[in-house]
């Protein structure tokens, strides 16, 4: 066929040199690393469309001091990249900021993958047209013997990120997942600390924009190093905040700093579990005054434990209801069904409101989480149970 273009595959094995068949890979070919330990291997890749698979079984790349540009294992320059079933292991760079993964410019899709014990998990920069999606992913086992902050999933200021299906756990100091992207959608994950987790925010969106949250399980143990588990306009565009005084319920509650940006906060069918017994905010809403204003809907949301929120969390008029933790649902009912609601009392089952539709989304899950990541799909017409497990 004319003007068809052949990509081709470069083969890795465990001890050859990764940097060289990047520098060696065309426009649209594909590195194959091979199943086994890859140490010491890093590639900053600059290509307008490249992917780097696992192939074989699993596939793990441990740093073992080596980076590239002082930043991480690989550095995505820009282009079109798509990296699968990779496991990024041990990053450590002078500044404190070592990723598995800098992605930089550009569009880039992260699948299958894995981060632990980085300095950062996942971190992008700040250019206002990059996207990134990170789908079935696993993040965890932030380093606990480093000062710094270690957040698991670091997006900066870019146009659009999607997290989907990914599990994220044992974090340190630093948030489970970060975000200052414009447009956000954060779909049926599971942000679960564990009963040794040391993590500060589950998720947040310091300078706000626009959150979809959607079928996810947020969960803290009692080790938290911060009781809110979602924060949402903290740092607005560089002013200090200051907390909204009451409920907010569906409604417009203040404003952020946006430079035109939109202030969207939708919550809906997420899982909230506090194994503290100190009270979660569970949801903290900021604002600074001037900009756009802030529209929240929260909507078939299940808290569970005890503490409070920055809006109507015990309206079951909007699906959102409120529970006791039971005593005898402590770690080892979480870990054997990751969401702690092996008991989830009868009457709520089917008992979902029927799902609004904001800003041209309808706020119905179509999935739920599947460990150990993943996303099942829901069937059609299902009556669906406030929170996020469907039984």
């Amino acid at each position: 066929m004319a003007g068809a273009t052949t990509s081709r595959a470069w083969p890795v094995a465990p001890g050859e040199s990764l940097a060289q068949a990047v520098q060696q890979a065309a426009d649209g070919d594909v590195i194959e690393l091979l199943a086994g330990e890859h140490r010491g291997q890093s590639a900053v890749i600059l290509q307008r469309s490249l992917t780097l698979r696992g192939v074989g079984g699993p596939v793990v790349m441990h740093a073992d001091g080596q980076h590239a540009e002082g930043k991480a294992l690989l550095v995505i320059r820009n282009g079109d990249v798509r990296i699968e079933g990779l496991e990024f292991r041990g990053a450590r760079v002078l500044d404190a900021n070592g990723a598995g993964i800098r992605f930089e410019r550009g569009r880039l899709v992260v699948q299958r993958c894995g981060f632990f014990d980085n300095q950062m998990g996942l971190l992008s920069g700040n250019h206002p047209d990059a996207e990134l999606q990170v789908l079935d992913c696993r993040f965890g086992a932030a380093p606990a013997n480093l000062q710094s902050l270690a957040h698991l999933l670091y997006v900066g200021h870019i146009a659009r990120l999607t997290v989907q299906g990914s599990r994220f756990s044992g974090g340190h100091r630093g948030h489970l997942l970060k975000s200052r992207a414009r447009e956000n959608h954060v779909l049926y994950n599971h942000l679960v600390d564990g009963p040794r987790g040391q993590a500060s925010y589950e998720l947040e969106f310091p300078n706000g924009g626009f959150a979809r949250v959607v079928g996810n399980v947020l969960s803290q143990g009692r080790a938290t190093r911060n009781l809110t588990m979602l924060a949402f306009g903290a740092e607005g565009m560089g002013g200090t905040a200051v907390p909204v005084g009451g409920p907010a319920g569906s409604a417009e509650v203040g404003n952020l700093v946006g430079s035109g940006r939109s202030q969207i906060l939708l919550l809906a069918h997420n899982t909230w579990i506090n194994h503290s017994p100190e009270p979660a905010r569970f949801v903290r809403l900021h604002r600074l005054g001037l900009g756009q204003p802030l529209r929240v809907l929260a909507q078939n949301n299940l808290f569970i434990g005890a503490g409070g929120a920055d809006l109507a969390w015990r309206d079951e008029t909007l699906g959102n209801h409120a529970l006791e933790l039971a005593a005898d649902a402590g770690y080892e009912m979480a870990a054997a069904d990751e969401t702690g609601l092996a008991g989830l009392p009868a009457f709520l089952r089917g008992k979902a409101v029927p799902a609004a539709q904001e800003q041209g989304w309808l706020l119905r899950p179509t999935g739920q989480f599947a460990a150990p990541a993943g996303v099942q799909p829901l069937a059609a017409g299902l009556q669906l149970t406030p929170g996020a497990h469907q039984p």
